[in-house]
């Protein structure tokens, strides 16, 4: 789609012809970037049922069919921009993951995460609410568990050198990645201390923990189910 060209007649004698003011065209891919990042802007800070395609069509400048031709309707935006924000933190995490040691490979993780905190904000934002609508890629604890289940692999390896039973490396890597991520949440609205710290400090508590695993835990109170 290109966007039309306005035109502008007022105070025209009638044998004059009308004139013609020329609005930055755009293409419908870069209308539809437009809507997206505006999209994101408005459900970050006001979630999805505080943001309406009113709003969103006011801010590109055009007409409520402009987005529905688009996305057809705010739940389609809305979906798009989840899935796009996921799949970033995934690629991020994942793509991250290059060392060899365990430990440094649980800082690199941790770095991601913070990363995108940082990076993409409102994207965050967005992944950490409860989502209204279903999406392709899942839902944020499902991509927490998408992440688990990588972490998973290496805690498996470390648990057969350590002679664990790696049957349980799901559940750790659960707990960890969960860790991280509610930390992020936190360390979102406050943003101290620094982002290095905030790692090392997660990193110290899953390592030195894993560390210093029993291989069979058991509970020291009086509840026993």
């Amino acid at each position: 789609m290109i966007d039309a060209v306005a035109t502008d007649s007022s105070s025209t004698p009638s044998n004059d012809k009308p004139r013609r003011t020329r609005r930055t065209r755009m293409t419908g891919a870069e209308r539809r970037q437009q809507l997206l990042e505006i999209g994101r802007t408005l459900f970050a800070a006001k979630g999805f049922e505080g943001t309406s395609v009113e709003e969103i069509a006011a801010k590109a400048g055009v007409s409520k069919p402009v987005v529905y031709e688009h996305f057809g309707g705010k739940e389609g935006l809305y979906a798009v921009v989840v899935d796009r924000e996921m799949r970033r933190l995934l690629d991020m995490v994942t793509g991250s993951l290059t060392a060899g040691h365990p430990r440094e490979l649980c800082e690199q993780a941790a770095f991601a995460l913070l990363d995108y905190i940082e990076e993409y904000t409102d994207g965050f934002r967005i992944l950490v609410r409860d989502s209204p609508i279903p999406q392709s890629t899942g839902s944020f604890a499902s991509l927490i568990s998408d992440i688990a289940t990588q972490v998973e692999d290496i805690l498996g390896r470390e648990f057969k050198n350590r002679g664990f039973d790696s049957k349980l490396a799901p559940l750790y890597a659960q707990a960890l990645v969960g860790m991280v991520a509610l930390t992020g949440q936190w360390w979102l609205e406050v943003r101290r201390p620094k982002k290095a710290e905030v790692a090392a400090h997660l990193v110290n508590l899953a390592w030195h923990g894993l560390d210093g695993l029993e291989q069979k835990p058991r509970l020291i109170g009086h509840r026993k189910n």
